[in-house]
């Protein structure tokens, strides 16, 4: 019996198919509990959000509409310089005093992610609804005397960005249906503790405590185990301020 070379082709295009469904497949458990935590940080006010607000030596915009989003950052430079790096939809560009200036592959990418980064763990956890991602329920624990469900979240590399072979973390109040821990091991052991809530806009935003764990060897999904053993140090403040909406 002969076999035909489509005929083999098309079996194995089927295959690849299924195997990527399966991949895919959606933690039922895991997207009612995602889909809690964004009604509970500001469900629908996402999708309308325009907020400004203050992080270290920067000035950040973020504006979501129907259409995508348009990220940006103001500063000076040591010169005098006003910069503003812009993420238009993914498209990225940089100005110096009003001007579009052409910088380097590396410095571009670079300054992008240093946008995309910021406006990413800001806009948590509506980005958690993002097509690129997957997510796991992997269980329960007590984190600081309180419940939490834990969520274990990766990345398809088309729409995943720079980091999307990271595997991330998020601890979900059992009650409050909050965020209030997340981990991530790119760039480091990192976990972060919800320290501030500020309301604006019918937004929840975020400051967190920037720990970095001392054990590198283990899974971000372990590093909640690795926080109650004091097997970390405070790395760094992620505070942001002087939010307005418009």
């Amino acid at each position: 019996m002969k076999i035909s070379l489509q005929f083999l082709m098309t079996c194995f295009w089927i295959l690849s198919c299924l195997n990527m469904d399966a991949q895919k497949k959606t933690d039922k458990v895991a997207q009612q509990l995602i889909d809690q935590c964004i009604e509970a940080h500001g469900g629908s006010n996402y999708e309308k959000l325009n907020v400004t607000f203050d992080f270290r030596q920067y000035k950040f915009s973020i504006k979501q509409h129907k259409k995508g989003y348009l990220y940006d950052r103001i500063y000076t430079d040591s010169l005098g310089n006003n910069l503003k790096d812009i993420l238009n939809n993914g498209v990225y560009s940089h100005e110096q005093n009003g001007k579009i200036i052409p910088l380097s592959e590396k410095l571009k990418s670079r300054y992008r992610e240093g946008v995309n980064s910021v406006a990413y763990f800001m806009l948590l956890p509506y980005k958690l609804r993002d097509k690129a991602v997957n997510s796991q329920y992997i269980g329960s624990i007590e984190l600081d005397g309180q419940n939490y469900d834990k969520i274990k979240v990766w990345f398809d590399k088309e729409g995943g960005g720079q980091d999307h072979e990271d595997i991330f973390c998020f601890w979900i109040h059992q009650s409050r249906h909050t965020l209030d821990y997340l981990a991530y091991a790119n760039g480091g052991p990192r976990f972060r503790k919800c320290t501030k809530r500020e309301k604006t806009g019918g937004v929840i935003f975020q400051n967190y405590d920037n720990f970095q764990i001392m054990d590198k060897e283990i899974p971000s999904d372990q590093y909640d185990q690795a926080y109650k053993e004091g097997k970390y140090k405070l790395l760094s403040k992620i505070e942001q301020n002087n939010y307005k909406t418009k």
